[in-house]
């Protein structure tokens, strides 16, 4: 159900003057997208010590539908698989955006294949756009000129970052083909180098830094 026009506004407020925060974001579909539980952890961890922010050291999970969206800058969201969001979730997600916040969405591979049309009816018209390696969130901390940095290999391909535009602020990006979350976990989960992690976690704070700065 569609929030009041006041109770929209108080939450679109909150967004600018709420302490600066994240929070996972919870979907259906089927997708896991509890997966890489120690990720956000270590990238909130990393940002704390590295970029001067002062999140809490567990992220909370938030659904799609609820208003407690609004309470949070930035909703990261991962998984492996199908991605399905409600009209009421659409909705409640673009006023979301509309009013400040900031989505990334992390393809832990598997998710290519239905993110796109999950979030078509976002802002209908426009579809997921490549990111050129000019963009400030590829530099917002961290210098990435080449752009999005490839952490895992899966198919050969290049990392994609993809973004959804709101009166031209980037509002929602997704990464894929780079798996940035495997990355962020700790160390012996994936045995990455840590010169691997380390660009990972720094891309990670790139997109922390824009998010909660723009």
């Amino acid at each position: 159900m569609r929030i009041s026009f006041l109770v929209f506004l108080f939450f679109a407020c909150s967004l600018n003057t709420h302490a600066q925060d994240l929070a996972v974001l919870k979907y259906k579909g089927g997708g896991d997208w509890y997966s890489n539980p120690t990720a956000v952890p270590n990238l909130i961890q990393f940002c704390n010590q590295n970029i001067n922010t002062a999140m809490r050291p567990k992220p909370e999970t938030v659904e799609a539908g609820s208003t407690d969206v609004f309470r949070f800058p930035l909703l990261h969201m991962t998984g492996h698989g199908n991605v399905l969001f409600s009209d009421e979730e659409l909705e409640n997600l673009r006023d979301y955006l509309k009013s400040g916040g900031f989505i990334h969405i992390d393809d832990n591979y598997g998710m290519a294949e239905y993110l796109p049309k999950a979030i078509e009816n976002l802002f209908p018209g426009q579809k997921l756009k490549e990111l050129a390696a000019s963009h400030p969130i590829f530099s917002a901390a961290y210098p990435f000129p080449g752009g999005l940095p490839k952490i895992h290999e899966h198919d050969g391909k290049r990392p994609l970052a993809l973004g959804l535009f709101f009166e031209d602020r980037l509002v929602l990006l997704f990464t894929t083909e780079s798996d940035l979350g495997d990355g962020w976990e700790d160390p012996e989960v994936h045995n990455d180098p840590e010169s691997v992690r380390q660009k990972a976690l720094q891309m990670g704070a790139n997109i922390v830094k824009y998010a909660f700065e723009n």
